[in-house]
């Protein structure tokens, strides 16, 4: 749906910077962490308008989901056949590495196994080479309200936008009342304790969701929703009103502490409510990637994916490797790694490697506190030699406990992008590097594209994310864009 709002006129590019930043939500707004700083002002740097992406990459974008969705039904597939014993043990093992009895339990459940998750979201690196890299993949995003909220405000400004302006609210909708079977459900998104800095935007989300008259819908905290033998409910502003869908928005690994979750399962085994994401941890895993990239298990990825998303995948998801420290065979190599043209046969050879050598990113996997928010990763090659070996040997560790991986890393192309100085109120030009966060929504066999945020960080930052100089905004599509 195209923006029915006309662009603003006469203003000046400054001007519509100031508009938009006036015409998004109050609690989206935190104070900039610096002496004297305006309490009103935004937490990022507001460009006056969207981030222009070529029709190239806009059509790569909007068939990258349905790939996605494949690669999720696939990896569902593989990790129960593993389980069953048809396909290598080593890949359940993997996946339920660290995890507590009850995690890996729930996620074996027969009530949740053919579900996969409703709102799909990578973070795509546009690289200098002229390509795309998914350096992650994550099914619970943060960032959807955000995004919707964005898109309103760029759309008063006249702007129409990749996804639709309304598209995050929509794609929303039709995702729940899929898996509810119902046209207009009600919805509680529940954000737990931890996730906390994302309320804001949740209860944008769930307002905007009943304003649009498509769910009747509320951010809740967990502590919140009742529970009776017939149903879960959750006190709207007209009343109390039973849940259909259960927007799980927090992450497994601190599931165990968020308040009645044994009353969702239980709610959710007996088809009292539906949840998504499925409680399924090993959907999100950061090393699912090296199972993609794995050579053993390529006769099951490609009847499964199909050729084109098999090799679409391999180019997109960067090459990975799971810090493993159990010693190989002396015959043994870890396959894809090499060390002046030798095959490497232990972490160790890689201490030696220069910091130009060094073109890697080490993270957690996923079942961890530091697995998200670009917390816990390590560039390589901005570590000194004594760094480089602490980070692999403390990776190497606690690998039963908390498994770490190994990513190439690709960097980012140099992008201009404009926005409004909040000290001089001036329109300024950034040198710098872009992160694209797709998000996709899933209802039945479609994964659409109904949204995209853009974050610019200066060309000197080396991780790409959301911080203070950063400008965030939504895309749009351009005969002159990326």
């Amino acid at each position: 749906m195209a923006c029915s709002a006309k662009a603003q006129p006469n203003l000046s590019p400054a001007d519509r910077a100031r508009f938009i930043t006036d015409h998004l939500p109050p609690h989206l707004y935190r104070s900039v962490a610096e002496p004297g700083a305006d309490v009103a002002s935004v937490a990022w740097r507001i460009s006056p308008q969207p981030f222009p992406l070529s029709p190239k990459t806009v059509a790569q974008l909007q068939a990258l989901g349905q790939h996605l969705l494949k690669f999720y039904d696939a990896l569902n597939k593989m990790y129960f056949r593993s389980v069953r014993g048809t396909l290598p043990a080593f890949v359940a093992e993997y996946l339920d590495m660290g995890k507590p009895e009850p995690i890996v339990r729930v996620g074996r459940q027969n009530r949740f196994k053919q579900d996969l998750p409703g709102v799909i979201r990578p973070d795509i690196i546009l690289t200098e080479g002229g390509g795309m890299i998914a350096s992650e993949l994550d099914s619970v995003p943060g960032g959807m309200g955000f995004v919707g909220a964005m898109g309103e405000a760029y759309c008063e400004a006249g702007f129409d936008q990749v996804g639709d302006y309304d598209g995050i609210v929509r794609g929303f909708a039709a995702m729940a009342a899929k898996i509810a079977e119902k046209e207009r459900p009600t919805i509680a998104i529940v954000v737990s304790q931890e996730s906390d800095g994302y309320r804001g935007e949740m209860e944008w989300l769930a307002g905007a969701l009943t304003r649009a008259d498509l769910a009747e819908a509320a951010a809740v905290r967990p502590e919140e929703v009742v529970f009776t033998e017939e149903a879960l409910a959750v006190d709207m502003p007209g009343g109390r009103r039973k849940v259909d869908v259960l927007y799980r928005f927090f992450e497994l690994y601190d599931m165990l502490n968020v308040p009645k979750q044994e009353l969702f399962l239980y709610s959710a085994r007996h088809k009292r409510v539906v949840i998504t994401p499925p409680p399924k941890a090993f959907v999100e895993e950061k090393l699912t990637y090296q199972l993609l990239h794995h050579k053993a298990l390529a006769d099951f990825w490609k009847p499964e994916l199909g050729e084109e998303t098999y090799e679409l995948l391999l180019s997109l998801f960067p090459e990975t490797w799971i810090l493993d420290p159990r010693p190989l065979p002396p015959q043994g190599a870890i396959a894809g790694l090499f060390v002046d043209g030798r095959p490497l046969q232990s972490w160790s050879q890689l201490y030696g490697l220069s910091k130009s050598e060094r073109q890697f990113v080490v993270k957690p996997s996923g079942f961890s506190e530091l697995a998200w928010g670009s917390r816990g990763v390590y560039m390589a090659n901005d570590l000194t030699r004594d760094e480089w070996m602490a980070v692999l040997d403390g990776g190497l560790a606690i690998f039963e406990k908390n498994p770490q991986i190994l990513q190439r890393y690709h960097k980012a192309r140099r992008v201009k992008a404009e926005y409004l100085d909040q000290k001089t109120g001036e329109i300024k030009m950034m040198d710098g590097r872009v992160r694209l966060t797709p998000f996709y929504f899933v209802a039945g066999a479609e994964a659409r594209l109904s949204g995209v945020l853009a974050t610019v960080v200066p060309a000197d930052k080396r991780i790409i994310h959301g911080m203070n100089d950063a400008i965030m905004t939504v895309c749009m599509e351009s005969p002159s864009g990326y």
